[in-house]
């Protein structure tokens, strides 16, 4: 019985889904859950982002980010700015999947 228990549980962590960074951009701000501007320097960046092509791979604040064409599906949608004062994140889009990383805690998800 408590194998079968144990078996159980197992099962069911497994079918849970993994929270991934999908990210879906929205035309509209109030939308928004981060409003981002993409910078050209990598030192003033929140948030260096690798866009992978894999939705498994993405990690929630790991900075490899899934963009995603359902809003449904995302877990977080970004408005771009074109005003850095506007901004939540600063993102710096890097060519490098060992670079991807936040590098400050904005306190949202």
């Amino acid at each position: 019985m408590k194998k079968l228990l144990l078996l159980g549980c197992l099962l069911l962590l497994y079918c849970l889904p993994v929270r991934a960074q999908k990210v879906y951009v929205t035309k509209w701000k109030s939308e928004a859950t981060h409003k981002v501007y993409v910078t050209e320097w990598k030192s003033e960046a929140n948030v260096l982002a690798y866009i992978t092509e894999w939705k498994s791979e993405a990690k929630p604040k790991s900075g490899l980010w899934y963009f995603t064409e359902w809003k449904s599906e995302a877990d977080i949608i970004i408005y771009y700015t074109e005003w850095k004062s506007e901004a939540d994140l600063l993102v710096f889009f890097t060519q490098w999947k060992s670079e991807a990383s936040w590098k400050k805690d904005t306190g949202k998800k």
